[in-house]
C-alpha cells in the first residue's frame, strides 16, 4: 500500500505538474491509501484557486474510490497527537505532519510532491521515487 498526500493527487489532475504521470501511476497501483482530510484540501484547490468545481468533484471522487478500496485513515486522538509531535520534530504543519502520521499509522509508505516540507526531511517520497521511474520532466 502506497499513502497518498493531497499533492499528489493534485497532480493526477494537473497536466502541467511535472509529477503528473508518475502520479497517474501510482493511481493505477491500486494498493492506495489517504487522509480524510485530504478531501477538503483537494476541494480548497479545485474550487478556490483553479476555480473549477468539475475538478473538486473528480479529486473527491478518487478519494471515495481510495476509502471503499484502500485506506481512508480519519483523525482521532491518537493520530492528531502523532501529527503534533511530527509538526514539532519537522518544523513542518500540522496538515502536512497528520499525512505523515496516517502513513505511519498503517505502515506504508508516503507519496507527497512537497519536496520543500516533506520529502526533503525524509517523511515521503517523490510519485517516482515509489515507482523506480523519473518524473516528467517536460
Amino acid at each position: 500500500m502506497i499513502f497518498l498526500d493531497a499533492s499528489v493527487l493534485l497532480a493526477v489532475e494537473d497536466l502541467d505538474d511535472r509529477n503528473h504521470q508518475a502520479a497517474c501511476a501510482l493511481l493505477r497501483t491500486g494498493a492506495l491509501g489517504t487522509l480524510d482530510l485530504a478531501a477538503y484540501e483537494l476541494t480548497n484547490v479545485a474550487e478556490m484557486r483553479w476555480h473549477d468545481p468539475d475538478a473538486g468533484r473528480r479529486l473527491r471522487e478518487r478519494v471515495w474510490a481510495i476509502a471503499e478500496f484502500g485506506a481512508l485513515v480519519r483523525v482521532d486522538r491518537a493520530l492528531a497527537d502523532r501529527a503534533a509531535e511530527i509538526s514539532r520534530e519537522n518544523a513542518i504543519s500540522a496538515y502536512d505532519a497528520a499525512y505523515a502520521a496516517g502513513a505511519q499509522r498503517i505502515g506504508a509508505p508516503l507519496a507527497s510532491c512537497d519536496e520543500r516540507d516533506l520529502v526533503s526531511r525524509g517523511l515521503a517520497d517523490l510519485p517516482h521515487e515509489l515507482l523506480g521511474a523519473r518524473p516528467n520532466s517536460s
